[in-house]
């Protein structure tokens, strides 16, 4: 079955950084697009960042443009987020998603979360 299983959230103080990491199985991960999402205590879940397939192309939320990279290793069939210059506003969980094809109807996965928190 699909498993999505993020690693890597924790404690960070303002202007410092973290790496998630999302190991993923069940599926052909080279074939998929693959996003972080973020949720905040009492707000709607947002996407933070996407990448195709091979890595060729990836977007950004405006809140985390120049200071978020978003990469892959398909080899590894894991997808990363690099977090650099951390504000406390960034404090959220933040979830691994894959949509896929199935049955012809896409249908989105999730991971557990992780949790990061922004804070001095």
């Amino acid at each position: 079955q699909v498993q999505l299983v993020e690693s890597g959230g924790g404690l960070v103080q303002p202007g410092g950084s973290l790496r998630l990491s999302c190991a993923a199985s069940g599926f052909t991960f080279s074939s998929s697009a693959m996003n972080w999402y973020r949720q905040a205590p009492g707000k709607e879940r947002e996407l933070v960042a996407g990448i195709t397939t091979a890595g060729g192309s990836t977007n950004y939320a405006d809140s985390v443009k120049g200071r978020f990279t978003i990469s892959r290793d398909n080899a590894k069939n894991t997808v990363y987020l690099q977090m650099n210059s951390l504000k406390p506003e960034d404090t959220a969980v933040y979830y691994c998603n894959a949509n896929l094809l199935r049955f012809g109807v896409f249908r989105a996965y999730w991971g557990q979360g992780t949790q990061v928190t922004v804070s001095s």
